[in-house]
């Protein structure tokens, strides 16, 4: 099968791993280009073709041009309805999208902010425990929330792997990464359950890798 486009991103990065899992369960072929950060992105073949220079992006094989990991993934998914990945209904596509703007934003979003604040990527490079606590209880809240809508639920919208389970897994391993340690994981046990149930499947378990999870979250160093 040829290719359906080329694709520059980190095989380690999260949205990559959305976009090359929804081609393998999607039974389509992604050429995954070389790339090296801070390098090819700065080529100006890179940005000519891609002004915003950050990665993933997409460059179908029609010269259609993608950015953003969770679009280029749909995008992908699109291209073979009868995945499922997008659900089987209007209502089940309305569902994939709700479940993926939530780990984005509600989820995601808060690993982002305590490892940049952990690791001073903010102005003045400034660390507030207070911030910390406050970015920690809003993501609890959200854990807590999908742990409750897993209870009684195999998969997050039909009976099998949809690109809404995709990128959920994806932002769950990225967040017992940094700020889910081995206490905080104990504490949403349908959440881990449901991840190994998605990271672990055949089509996409190598894509996902090896989990690597803290035993602590992250924190700033004692003499900071």
């Amino acid at each position: 099968m040829a290719p359906i486009g080329s694709l520059w991103g980190d095989a380690r990065q999260r949205q990559t791993k959305y976009i090359l899992s929804a081609a393998a369960i999607a039974g389509l072929e992604v050429d995954l280009q070389p790339f090296e950060f801070g390098v090819t992105n700065k080529s100006p073949e890179f940005v000519n073709k891609f002004p915003f220079a950050k990665i993933p992006t997409f460059e179908g094989e029609d010269g259609f041009i993608l950015l953003e990991g969770a679009s280029i993934a749909r995008y992908v998914a699109s291209l073979a309805p009868e995945s499922g990945l997008l659900g089987n209904s209007i209502k089940d596509a309305a569902l994939v999208d709700q479940w993926i703007h939530f780990a984005e934003h509600e989820i995601n979003t808060f690993t982002d902010y305590i490892w940049q604040l952990v690791e001073r990527f903010v102005p003045e490079k400034a660390y507030s425990e207070n911030i910390h606590k406050v970015i920690a209880e809003r993501q609890e809240r959200s854990l807590k929330f999908l742990e409750q809508n897993l209870d009684l639920r195999k998969f997050l919208v039909t009976d099998e792997i949809t690109l809404a389970d995709i990128i959920v897994a994806g932002v769950i391993q990225r967040a017992a990464r940094v700020t889910l340690g081995a206490a905080e994981r104990a504490l949403y046990p349908n959440v881990f359950a449901y991840y190994e149930r998605v990271a672990g499947d055949p089509r996409i378990k190598d894509i996902f890798g090896a989990k690597d999870f803290v035993e602590v979250p992250v924190a700033p160093k004692k003499d900071e």
